[in-house]
């Protein structure tokens, strides 16, 4: 079938997600449950099952079970009739009937209350609910595609969700793998990001140096994919012109042991070598700046030219950290 939602990975874990996702868009009554870590994609998979399925024109209306109180979140999924609290002057249909003959997706459905639990598990079951201060039964035909970060059953054994409801959200069940489990999945889509920002920014930025990409596939990204789509994009707007080095890749525990796969720290391509492994991101900049300007002979021109960035930008970095033209590291 054709995508229309853009997937970006070749490793065998996530082949692996792409094929079961296939394998079951066609099924409408099947109802889904997309586990992983937060930052992992899975309102990515939610839409791609939907855009494969036979009805991809209908509506897909997502909704994070996290983000309201019970009490809003029931009028938000099942609607309320008139009168049914202060403010409500006019019948409201919920997500589920917006979404008939679609696909809702419920983010963070381990988020919701044990309350609000029974009544999703009847909406679940059987497709048919009451709006809030509601009579009369609505049905639909909604495809059901839930999503956790966290282990339901874990849930389920400390009393937090219904072991009823799990079952019966659990009868596909993906787990997307982490970032750091993708192989160079995470170079396919540092490419596609910088690609993408260069169109939305209007942007000439080439690519990822060397080191950078080493850097990228041993950093295990406890952010996943939102974290290097988010990392990356800064790079590209404050600190990068046109190649992004792995001093643009402003990380937490950038030099940490625990962030890193392998014994040694990422180097960088001469000039610019990282010779200590706990510098600040400041220290690594000077040292870098320094370094630079040693090998150039002071010329800031020929020093620009080394560190990839343009001669403005070099004399802005070396004003703020206070480096001379002509500093000798």
């Amino acid at each position: 079938m054709d995508r229309t939602v853009e997937v970006i990975g070749r490793s065998p874990a996530f082949h692996k997600v792409l094929d079961t996702a296939e394998k079951i868009a066609a099924r409408k009554t099947l109802t889904i449950l997309l586990s992983g870590e937060s930052g992992t994609g899975k309102e990515v998979i939610a839409r791609l099952i939907h855009d494969m399925s036979c009805q991809p024109h209908q509506p897909f209306i997502d909704i994070n079970c996290g983000a309201l109180p019970e009490t809003l979140l029931e009028s938000e999924l099942f609607g309320h009739e008139k009168g049914a609290f202060t403010g409500a002057s006019v019948q409201k249909p919920g997500l589920f009937e917006l979404a008939n003959g679609g696909t809702i997706f419920l983010d963070e459905i381990s988020n919701t209350s044990l309350n609000l639990q029974i009544k999703l598990l009847k909406a679940v079951e059987t497709k048919r609910f009451r709006r809030v201060n509601g009579v009369e039964e609505v049905s639909v035909s909604t495809r059901i595609i839930a999503a956790t970060n966290v282990p339901l059953e874990q849930a389920v054994r400390e009393g937090r969700f219904r072991e009823d409801l799990y079952y019966r959200l659990n009868v596909c069940a993906i787990d997307l793998p982490p970032l750091r489990q993708r192989g160079h999945d995470c170079l396919q889509l540092a490419d596609h990001f910088i690609k993408r920002f260069n169109n939305d920014y209007e942007l000439n930025v080439v690519g990822l140096t060397d080191a950078a990409r080493d850097f990228l596939l041993r950093y295990t990204w406890p952010g996943n994919i939102r974290q290097l789509k988010n990392t990356l994009e800064r790079a590209v707007l404050v600190e990068s012109d046109e190649w992004v080095d792995i001093r643009h890749l402003q990380i937490d525990s950038l030099w940490g042991d625990e962030r890193l796969q392998g014994q040694s720290a990422p180097s960088v391509e001469s000039p610019v070598r990282v010779i200590a492994d706990q510098m600040t991101f400041e220290d690594t900049e000077r040292f870098a700046i320094s370094s630079a300007l040693t090998e150039a002979s002071g010329n800031v021109s020929e020093a620009a030219r080394l560190l990839k960035i343009n001669r403005g930008k070099l004399r802005y970095k070396m004003s703020k950290l206070g480096i001379s033209a002509f500093e000798r590291s």
